[in-house]
């Protein structure tokens, strides 16, 4: 992360160079619990089957939502007249097969308890037969830190074996610590994401990727590797009809346990402890584990058209009305497996918080926009993207086929979940040291007596795993925050408990439902700090801009 001493110039500037837009009381007071739970209700019951793209739970959750916009007054958010941007994706639904043979010795691996892995292509049956397995440490290519994990090997055709994240190299002053200057120390950067991993060996030609799960530096148990890994995966639909491979993944992309990953390396004569601390250094070779790994993949194919929802508030000022405020959430969630133990309920995903909250936080903030007495100069438009759970894909089609002008988009604010455990102190800004954003975010975090600190988790790579990302690869800057770290008056561990509790037993499960015990008061503070920001922008005279240290800064927008 850059040091504060970087950013801090620009962002000081931006507070001074706007006069205070702070938005009229009535525009906050309506923001409120009961609406944001009333939506929730609704959006994470039984009846809406855990939302999944292409299903009955899509269809009656983009149904729902459009009936929120118009009854809210917002006008269809497509140019075209209609609240919803169609999203075609091809669905796939693997049953997978694993082998490997080391030293004679052929063992199959157990679907999904041992590994998850499908294929991208459209074929009915997926074959790679006694693929050369290699460890490729984390499977990095980063020139800007000197570092290659692959030195000129050709591995092309062959499985790649790969660690999680990104490299954690101790400080040499602290080894106590991680060091700054690599891969911003304790922070995940984007090579530590598994999309990364997976698009870097598609372009080195490899034929299968699999990453060795670990719970610590995953943040997330190996159970949630399953769910995604059980049910319908989904890409993109190219021009060809996805007949071919996903030119951002290899042909089979997968994950194992980490016990199945040591028995791996263990009948190929290698310690796996040893073999990755041999990985955190730079002269790190692949290490070829003299064995080959064999894979069947047999799909259930089907086209699906999914829907982004898109509600538009039109701008007041005639001149910058076409200029544009863009809020997201996601409201797709893992649908049902009727292959889980216990009554239909135990079976659907409810993504109660992770994302009904947040795609009811959306409905609030149109709402508060809709309280104001004229509308903001600029237009804000609210988008509800799909298929964020597989990959951030309703927010990349936007940011490739965007419905109003990236260069005439000035930011983005995405949530992703909701504070459902009391009022906090402070509010963590994620995306913290990428923009000028930042100085809007803690003047207004500041007048509702609250700081805006950087992201407390900075090794969860948050910024990397929602949609925000997806806009600031295209050059918008975005804003993304958590409330997870200081509540008022609850003790110190207060924060690391209810998150952890969340990570560990609710987070992609199906427990994530609805609680009696939540506390939405410093959600609703929180979402009407997010209209407070966005409020600004649009009243303001300069756009939010990205600092010189962020890694999105050469990202010109619209390309």
């Amino acid at each position: 992360m850059a040091a504060k001493c970087i950013t801090l110039l620009p962002i000081l500037a931006l507070a001074a160079s706007q006069a205070s837009a702070q938005a009229p009381a009535a525009a906050l007071k309506a923001i409120s619990e009961q609406g944001l739970l009333a939506n929730i209700k609704v959006l994470a019951s039984d009846d809406f089957e855990g939302r999944s793209p292409g299903s009955e739970g899509e269809r009656k959750t983009v149904a729902y939502l459009e009936q929120q916009f118009r009854q809210l007054g917002l006008k269809p958010g497509n140019p075209d007249g209609t609240y919803v941007q169609k999203v075609p994706m091809r669905g796939l639904t693997p049953s997978p097969a694993f082998s490997y043979t080391i030293a004679g010795k052929t063992v199959p691996l157990r679907f999904p308890d041992d590994y998850v892995a499908h294929s991208t292509a459209a074929q009915t049956q997926v074959t790679i037969p006694s693929s050369e397995i290699v460890f490729v440490g984390y499977g990095v290519q980063a020139p800007e830190y000197g570092w290659d994990d692959y030195k000129g090997v050709d591995i092309r055709g062959k499985t790649l074996l790969m660690l999680i994240n990104d490299p954690a190299i101790p400080d040499p002053a602290d080894p106590t610590q991680l060091d700054k200057s690599m891969f911003k120390g304790a922070a995940m950067t984007y090579y530590g994401r598994w999309t990364y991993k997976y698009e870097i060996a598609a372009k080195l030609g490899a034929a299968a990727a699999i990453i060795i799960h670990e719970t610590k530096p995953a943040a997330y148990p190996y159970d949630v590797v399953k769910t995604g890994g059980t049910g319908e995966n989904f890409s993109l639909l190219q021009k060809d009809g996805n007949a071919g491979q996903d030119p951002d993944a290899p042909t089979v992309p997968g994950w194992i346990h980490l016990d199945r990953a040591k028995d791996m390396l263990a009948a190929a004569g290698y310690d796996f402890d040893t073999l990755k601390q041999a990985a955190l250094k730079k002269d790190f070779k692949p290490v070829a584990l003299n064995g080959t790994a064999s894979f069947r993949v047999d799909n259930v194919a089907r086209t699906v058209q999914s829907h982004n929802v898109v509600a538009k508030i039109e701008g007041s000022d005639p001149k910058l009305k076409n200029e544009y405020i863009v809020y997201t959430a996601h409201w797709d969630h893992f649908g049902i497996d009727d292959k889980l133990p216990g009554p239909r309920t135990r079976q659907i995903y409810h993504g109660a918080l992770d994302n009904a909250s947040g795609t009811s936080a959306l409905l609030e903030l149109a709402k508060a926009y809709k309280a104001l007495p004229k509308a903001p100069k600029r237009s804000i438009l609210f988008v509800a993207t799909t298929a964020e759970e597989r990959g951030l894909l309703g927010a990349k089609y936007y940011a490739k086929n965007p419905l109003y002008p990236l260069d005439k988009t000035l930011a983005n604010i995405n949530i992703d979940g909701i504070n459902a455990w009391g009022k906090t102190a402070q509010i963590e800004n994620v995306t913290s040291g990428h923009s000028t954003i930042d100085g809007l975010l803690a003047k207004y975090a500041a007048l509702q007596g609250r700081k805006a600190e950087p992201d407390s988790r900075p090794e969860l790579g948050s910024f990397y795993r929602a949609d925000q990302l997806e806009f600031a690869r295209v050059g918008v800057p975005a804003l993304y925050t958590k409330a997870r770290s200081n509540y008022i008056d609850k003790p110190a561990d207060y924060a690391r408990q209810v998150v952890d509790n969340y990570v560990a037993h609710d987070y992609h499960k199906v427990s994530d439902d609805v609680r009696a015990d939540w506390d939405f008061s410093g959600g609703v503070q929180d979402i009407q700090l997010l209209f407070e920001v966005g409020y600004d922008i649009a009243q303001g005279k300069t756009w939010p801009q990205w600092n010189t240290s962020s890694e999105f800064k050469g990202a010109p927008r619209g390309k």
